[in-house]
């Protein structure tokens, strides 16, 4: 059964030639899984850089989170084009798929929090968002089809940090404050655990026959 997250920007022509222009030149999909995690590490040390710096430089970092957080789902588009429109698939693919992805998960929101001065809410976001992905991946083994229902799927969880990573860099360079990023995972986290809410209930019912 196909366990790929259905996504609009896969069609796009930019991803379509950058994945064409990858695979022609031998670029492997489990080498941009790992370019992958090198991004979210990247994105974890922005994050955990802007704590305690001054403001300034803790908007220029909050900035480079968000942009290696980005390029991290970028990583995750086109490995998944290159396995399978680029016909390069390995054996162990599966594994370079989904298991660096809850490393990354650790890694950005982990780091995120620290930024915001509460490890603890990246922490929590982090394990929401790792059963989250457990849950979806226990019905595919169960024979239901994946589940990658929101509101708070990976690209959800990405684009909401991003985009209050973004105005927290404005807010900390005009106040110094970062109250925003705070809402901003606190929301994650929320969302996070909605989203698994209704994914173990629709499995729940698949389940029973209904």
């Amino acid at each position: 059964m196909a366990n790929r997250r259905p996504l609009k920007s896969r069609s796009s022509p930019l991803a379509v030639r950058l994945a064409r222009t990858l695979a022609t030149r031998g670029v492997t999909p489990n080498a941009i899984s790992q370019a992958g995690i090198g991004m979210a590490a990247l994105s974890g040390l922005s994050y955990w850089a802007a704590w305690g710096a001054g403001p300034l430089a803790a908007a220029a970092l909050l900035v480079l989170g968000a942009l290696f957080a980005q390029l991290r789902l970028v990583c995750n588009l086109l490995d998944g084009m290159v396995a399978i429109e680029g016909r390069r698939g390995a054996p162990d693919g599966a594994f370079w798929n989904e298991v660096p992805d809850r490393l990354c998960d650790l890694l950005i929101l982990g780091g995120a929090g620290i930024a915001a001065g509460l490890p603890w809410l990246g922490l929590l976001a982090t394990v929401l968002a790792v059963m989250t992905a457990h849950l979806r991946e226990h019905g595919r083994a169960e024979g239901a089809a994946p589940d990658f229902g929101g509101p708070m799927a990976k690209p959800h969880r990405m684009a909401l940090l991003t985009l209050g990573s973004l105005a927290t860099a404005l807010q900390v360079a005009l106040t110094a404050e970062r109250w925003l990023l705070t809402a901003t995972l606190a929301l994650v986290a929320l969302g996070t655990a909605l989203t698994f809410w209704r994914r173990a209930a629709r499995l729940v019912r698949w389940m029973r026959g209904g």
